[in-house]
């Protein structure tokens, strides 16, 4: 099957250049990479532009206008976009084990999406990563909630995979997450109407569970570290959580907003 790897990002070339560089070191490589760009000035294109020349693996810049936090409108355009079957989905500030995309595929199976773990990084870590100071995070340094998420087991990932917070979506995480194209295409993608930051990949993950794709979950395993960063505006999250509740009472699988604007084209294609 071929594997696109989908790549959100937002006017941080430096963090983008050092989660580039962690794909290009993958045991298993994408076939395509997919950079979700919600609106970075030029400098980011310029550095996809140079990522290019480092790599043979084929490297597609999305972009849009930035009108504010579009972060599923963009999604939705790169999931268009994608040739892959299979769709892995990752921020721009995350730095990947080597081993991320081989542990991702051991679980990929149909009538089911994969949700990841991470490690939240510290400022100085981050620092020293993105000034070159450091290639690799040192875990001794991390706080000690995360540091279990680095450890990879291949005997616990697939014990774990079908057990591990089965009944809760308390653990989806939309930097760490993956799905076949067609499932994303049978519930309309991501709610493009959930605009600015919180739930969007929880809303995303209860309408594929109605329609009846089940969720593994990835531990010990699809190791990633997250460089970091303030928090994004959280003003709109009433109104998602609302729009979540909605999709949790109606068990509702089809998205109006979505990647197909009109839901009887959608049907007649």
């Amino acid at each position: 099957m071929l594997v696109s790897l989908l790549i959100s990002t937002y006017n941080w070339k430096e963090a983008l250049s050092l989660c580039l560089y962690s794909v290009f070191a993958q045991t298993v490589k994408p076939a395509e990479i997919l950079i979700a760009d919600d609106g970075s000035r030029e400098d980011t294109r310029q550095l996809i532009d140079e990522m290019r020349a480092k790599t043979d693996i084929p490297i597609v810049h999305v972009w849009h206008e930035d009108k504010g936090f579009r972060l599923s409108a963009i999604r939705n355009r790169s999931i268009e976009k994608a040739k892959g079957d299979y769709i892995i989905q990752i921020d721009g500030d995350i730095i990947l084990d080597r081993h991320f995309i081989a542990d991702h595929l051991e679980l990929a199976e149909k009538g089911y999406f994969v949700c990841g773990s991470r490690v939240l990084l510290g400022k100085m870590s981050t620092t020293r990563l993105l000034k070159g100071i450091e290639k690799y995070p040192a875990l001794l340094k991390q706080n000690l909630r995360f540091v279990l998420n680095a450890f990879r087991s291949r005997i616990l990932r697939r014990y774990l995979s079908n057990r591990y917070a089965k009944h809760t979506m308390l653990r989806i995480r939309g930097c760490n997450m993956a799905f076949w194209k067609e499932d994303l295409f049978r519930v309309n993608g991501y709610n493009e109407s959930l605009e600015m930051w919180g739930q969007e990949d929880v809303e995303i993950s209860y309408r594929l569970i109605h329609a009846g794709i089940q969720k593994k979950q990835l531990k010990m395993g699809g190791v990633q570290f997250h460089l970091y960063h303030n928090f994004a505006s959280r003003e709109n999250l009433e109104y998602h959580e609302q729009v979540l509740k909605k999709v949790i009472e109606e068990k509702t699988v089809w998205c109006e907003n979505g990647i197909v604007k009109d839901e009887q084209t959608a049907k007649l294609s």
